[in-house]
C-alpha cells in the first residue's frame, strides 16, 4: 500500500518560504493499494494538485471526507475529475442527524461561496454516508469510526496487501488536560487505529498551547505520541500542522516532544509530497 501526502497543514493554507519543507497546503492523502484501487482522504487544498494527475484513463475515484469543515473540503471545487464529463466520481462523509451529505455539501458547493453549485459538475458523481460497518473499495477494506471533534467527524483505518493505517486528522484523544495513556474504552479512536502500520494523526499544538483550546477538537503532539504508543502503532505521521507554526518550529515541537515522550516507534514529520510505502 502506497500512501502520498497531498498536504498537511490544519485550519488554514500558508504559503511561502517559512512553510517550503512541511508545505502549505490543507489536508489530503492518496492512498494506493497494489491492484491500482486508489482513495483520497479529504480533500483540502492538497487535492487540486493531485486532481492535475488524474486523467479520464484514470478510472473511478473515490474522495473520503472525514469531515465537513472548510480546510478539509476547500480544494473539492478545483479537482479536476469534478469537471470531467463522464468521470466516475464518488463522495464518502459522515452522516449526521439534521441533513445529509447531499445538503451539507451544498452549503459550501453554491453560491456566494462558489460560482458553480455541485449538482452541475458534468462528472458521473455519486454520494455515500459512511456506514457503520467495513466496507470494501477494489483491493482495499475500508472502517469508520465517530471521534472526538467539533460536528460529525470520522477517523479512518484502511487494510490491503497486509497492511494497515489510521487516518485522524482532526480529533482530540484526551479531551482535557489528562495523560495519555489512559484506559482504552475511554479514548476517542483507539479502535481505529490499534496495531496499525501507520498512524496519521492530528498533532497541531505544543504543549503550552493546548490550555486555551481544550475542546477545540485538536491534541498536542505529546498527545498524539502518547496516542500511538496506546494503541501499538508501529509508526506515527505527524499531521494537520498549526498555520503559525512555521518550518524550524515544527522542528523544534517534534524534537521537544519525543525528548519528553521517548517513543519506541517510528516518528515521521508529515511533509507535502512524501511518499511511503507500506509493507510487511
Amino acid at each position: 500500500m502506497k500512501v502520498r501526502l497531498w498536504g498537511t497543514r490544519g485550519s488554514v493554507g500558508t504559503s511561502g518560504p517559512s512553510s517550503a519543507r512541511y508545505g502549505g497546503n490543507t489536508s489530503c492523502v492518496e492512498v494506493q493499494a497494489d491492484d491500482g484501487t486508489r482513495v483520497i482522504l479529504d480533500a483540502g487544498t492538497g487535492i487540486r494538485a493531485l486532481g492535475a494527475t488524474l486523467g479520464p484513463e484514470t478510472g473511478r475515484v473515490d474522495v473520503m471526507l472525514s469531515h465537513l469543515h472548510m480546510d478539509h473540503v476547500q480544494g473539492l471545487g478545483f479537482f479536476r475529475p469534478l469537471d470531467q464529463p463522464g468521470q466516475e466520481v464518488h463522495l464518502w462523509g459522515p452522516p449526521a442527524l439534521r441533513q445529509p451529505l447531499e445538503k451539507r455539501l451544498h452549503r459550501y458547493l453554491a453560491p456566494p461561496l462558489f460560482p458553480v453549485r455541485l449538482c452541475e459538475m458534468p462528472c458521473d458523481l455519486h454520494l455515500h454516508e459512511f456506514p457503520s460497518e467495513p466496507f470494501r473499495i477494489g483491493g482495499l477494506t475500508i472502517q469508520v469510526a465517530m471521534v472526538c471533534h467539533p460536528g460529525p467527524t470520522v477517523g479512518l483505518r484502511i487494510e490491503a496487501d497486509g497492511t494497515s493505517l489510521a487516518y485522524l486528522p482532526d480529533h482530540e484523544p484526551c479531551l482535557g488536560p489528562g495523560e495519555l495513556p489512559q484506559e482504552p474504552d475511554w479514548t476517542s479512536g483507539f479502535d481505529i487505529a490499534r496495531d496499525v502500520d501507520l498512524l496519521i494523526h492530528d498533532s497541531q499544538f505544543g504543549c503550552h498551547q493546548y490550555h486555551r483550546h481544550v475542546g477545540w477538537g485538536h491534541c498536542t503532539l505529546d498527545h498524539a505520541l502518547g496516542f500511538a504508543a496506546m494503541t501499538g502503532a508501529r509508526r506515527l505521521l505527524t499531521f494537520h500542522h498549526d498555520p503559525r507554526h512555521d518550518d524550524n518550529a515544527l522542528d523544534t515541537l517534534l524534537a521537544e516532544a519525543c525528548a519528553r515522550q521517548s517513543p519506541r516507534f517510528e516518528v515521521i514529520p508529515g511533509r507535502e509530497g512524501m511518499l511511503l510505502e507500506l509493507v510487511r
